[in-house]
């Protein structure tokens, strides 16, 4: 699987900078000078990092190959991916990735099948979406409403309250 790391922005100066909007949490490993990138679409890469730098909050890249203001407008747009088998499995057994979670099968705790995790969302509070027939609900991604992640079992288990799975039998 594809894991978007970062999006190509405007062009920076007239060298063939770009503005990188970041899409990782370990933006200095992940574009480090030497770090080859593939990229969305395919055939625009792979890109090769040569320097990094931020300024004002914003990361600056330089690519090998990249010079002048149109090479950098031509790579607006561009996604920087890498594969997820690249990344390693957090070290506390409680986290995990999100493409860990998208996919997995969801059950009920007493082992009804809910639906399928088809994306998670981080806002304020981790929500699972979880696709539920043609309809998707939001669970909060806590231990009290999801005591089980079985990875390697393609599952996972939610113990939820009435109305949360089915929001028009709430109390």
């Amino acid at each position: 699987m594809q894991l978007v790391v970062g999006r190509i922005g405007r062009p920076h100066g007239v060298h063939g900078e770009v503005t990188v909007e970041v899409r990782t949490d370990d933006p200095e490993a992940r574009f480090s000078p030497g770090t080859s990138l593939a990229t969305d679409p395919p055939q625009t890469g792979p890109l090769v990092v040569e320097g990094a730098r931020w300024h004002k909050n914003i990361l600056l890249l330089r690519l090998a190959g990249v010079s002048g203001r149109e090479g950098a407008e031509a790579l607006r747009g561009t996604l920087l991916v890498i594969d997820s088998a690249d990344v390693p499995p957090p070290s506390d057994p409680d986290e995990f990735h999100d493409h860990q979670l998208i996919g997995l099968t969801v059950v009920t705790a007493g082992g009804e099948i809910v639906g399928e995790v088809t994306d998670v969302r981080h806002h304020g509070q981790d929500l699972l979406v979880i696709r539920r027939g043609a309809e998707d609900v939001l669970v909060p991604f806590v231990k009290a409403l999801v005591p089980e992640v079985d990875i390697d079992g393609g599952r996972l288990v939610v113990d939820a309250p009435p109305g949360l799975l089915d929001p028009g039998q709430a109390l």
